[in-house]
């Protein structure tokens, strides 16, 4: 455990979560040389689900916390993304991802397990000495007290922490310190899951991240774990959400896929049905920050999946904390005005635009169809600035 301020009786620095998110955070702030304790409520760190997108935002991160050559040797450099319409099977768009990308942002751009990342993180934590991980530790509760935060655990135990970092996600206890609100259910239902690359009957192609879009639905894949691995992701709005009670069976998965084309039909029919995710997200917060508690990745801004930027922004998150504590150490209460300050807008902007963008691969109306696949199909596969915003690197 890390040894408490014997002025205060406090923990220095308590990380609440050991996602992806989490993880990063005290790596970052760790290799500042502060130590860090950071709780997680599971037995072992793992993380749900299956695929992910890292963007050269995030593969920016990786490089800084040393770790983007272990990521880069388990991951899939797609060559470009391809967005289809899922009931013809027309090109729409794309955007290429290879070495032009790479040029143009300085990093790649990687797809990978989540679960090759976690651990690539986690590994790399438990080689700083100046990070205690500690699982089983179940957060109930948090209040702000004078000069720090109480976090009250279900077994009792109590850390009283100078600096309380809420990377405990979606449904973050830390948040309550904040707003009185709920997560947001889109209506939207995400089955997905990895199965050995030769198993696939059709649709891939190559490395390309693929992306088909229809009516209230779309489906995502692409490989990983350098091509053994693919990942699949079927997902649909519930005609049987508004009325309550069970929603979003696999019966329906096949009934809102059935007018899709072939490859799309039988990518959707072979996602494992073991469990099925509904998708939220929340409304942006006013602050991240509350006397010395501070949100980060989806305990702060959770967002759509759509921009494949959730674990990205977190990632984000963790580097601008540790750099804006660095340059403030004696100051606690500017260093996170000062982060909040850089991540609140860009989040922000980012679980705006991701409605949306979920809209509008969604549409229904045909005559909306119709110009949105003619708008898609005038732009090049070699034009980011529509992208810029994600990918580039941001001010200092």
């Amino acid at each position: 455990m890390s040894t408490p301020d014997p002025r205060s009786g406090r923990i220095p620095l308590l990380i609440v979560g050991g996602g992806i998110g989490g993880l990063a955070a005290a790596l970052a702030i760790a290799r500042t040389g502060r130590s860090v304790h950071l709780i997680e409520q599971a037995a072992e760190f793992a993380e749900i689900g299956a695929g992910l997108q890292i963007g050269a935002n995030a593969t920016r991160v990786l490089d800084r916390l040393g770790v983007l050559e272990a990521a880069e040797s388990v991951a899939v450099h797609p060559e470009q993304a391809v967005m289809r319409d899922a009931t013809t099977g027309e090109k729409l768009t794309g955007l290429t991802l290879g070495a032009t990308y790479r040029r143009r942002y300085g990093f790649p751009y990687l797809v990978m397990h989540r679960g090759d990342l976690l651990q690539i993180l986690l590994d790399a934590c438990n080689a700083d000495p100046l990070i205690t991980l500690e699982n089983n530790r179940h957060v109930t509760g948090c209040r702000l007290e004078t000069g720090g935060v109480a976090v009250t655990c279900a077994d009792g135990q109590v850390y009283r922490a100078g600096l309380v970092v809420g990377a405990d996600g979606l449904r973050s206890t830390l948040r309550t310190l904040f707003a009185d609100d709920e997560p947001v259910c889109s209506g939207y239902v995400a089955y997905r899951g990895t199965v050995p690359i030769e198993e696939v009957e059709t649709g891939v192609e190559g490395n390309d991240v693929m992306l088909w879009i229809g009516p209230r639905l779309h489906l995502m894949q692409y490989p990983v774990r350098v091509g053994a691995l693919y990942n699949q992701v079927a997902v649909f709005h519930s005609k049987t959400f508004a009325a309550g009670g069970e929603w979003g069976t696999p019966e329906e998965l096949d009934e809102m896929f059935a007018p899709t084309v072939e490859a799309v039909r039988l990518s959707a029919a072979s996602v494992s049905r073991i469990r099925h995710w509904p998708l939220y997200d929340r409304e942006p917060l006013g602050s991240f920050v509350r006397g010395r508690a501070v949100l980060l990745g989806d305990a702060a801004h959770p967002m759509l999946q759509v921009l494949g930027q959730g674990a990205c922004q977190a990632l984000e998150d963790a580097v601008v904390l540790a750099d804006e504590l660095a340059a403030n150490p004696e100051n606690v209460e500017k260093a996170l005005a000062a982060y909040e300050q850089a991540r609140l807008p860009r989040t922000t902007r980012c679980q705006r635009v991701a409605r949306p963008w979920a809209d509008i691969w969604h549409l229904t109306d045909p005559l909306a169809l119709a110009l949105r696949n003619r708008i898609f199909r005038t732009r090049a596969d070699d034009d980011f600035s529509d992208v810029d915003w994600l990918y580039a690197e941001l001010p200092a």
